[in-house]
């Protein structure tokens, strides 16, 4: 049977699976493809059946460059698992004041890394992709509420400013810097 995918915004598809869906290489490039093609350099893939599922999944296309915003999800407060499919990903989390906490810092990276993480409820943080066609598996509580679900941080510039741009350089390149050699 084929894929049932479903537009539900710029950036993201929905699929309409009635028992399952293979995840394939195609799909992962498809998305990878989709995240390249539009303005977020991000594109999501969400598998639940809706918002009101208990379990919210998605595959998470991200290419270079693109800025998620630091945010927590704390009210409701949920635990967050991310697992790498393809390419490599940078998850840094943040103290209370915005400083980046680089000693908690977790490579994604088949080859020098880890191959996924859990990140605790209420926890600032943020990732980016440090390599072209990076996707990854994401996985939160639910159900989801858009004016819930995430609280930015306030000491991080918003997504689409002028201030986002560097501000992500700068991340990038601090988290370069302090991680910790893979044995």
């Amino acid at each position: 049977m084929a894929n049932r995918f479903e537009r539900i915004s710029n950036f993201a598809t929905i699929s309409r699976h009635d028992i399952t869906v293979a995840i394939t290489a195609d799909i992962l490039e498809s998305k990878s493809r989709d995240a390249r093609s539009n303005s977020r350099k991000r594109e999501i893939l969400a598998l639940q059946r809706g918002s009101e599922d208990s379990l919210q999944r998605m595959v998470n296309a991200i290419e270079p460059g693109s800025y998620v915003q630091p945010h927590r999800h704390h009210a409701p407060p949920k635990a967050e698992s991310v697992v790498l499919l393809t390419g490599s990903i940078g998850f840094v989390p943040f103290d209370e004041d915005g400083t980046p906490d680089y000693d908690s810092c977790i490579l994604l990276d088949r080859t020098r890394g880890a191959v996924a993480l859990d990140c605790r409820e209420s926890i600032w943080h943020t990732f980016f992709a440090l390599e072209p066609n990076t996707v990854v598996f994401e996985s939160k509580s639910g159900p989801f509420d858009p004016h819930t679900d995430k609280e930015f941080a306030p000491w991080a510039p918003a997504e689409g400013t002028a201030e986002a741009a560097s501000y992500l350089e700068q991340l990038v390149a601090g988290f370069k810097k302090n991680l910790p050699p893979m044995g």
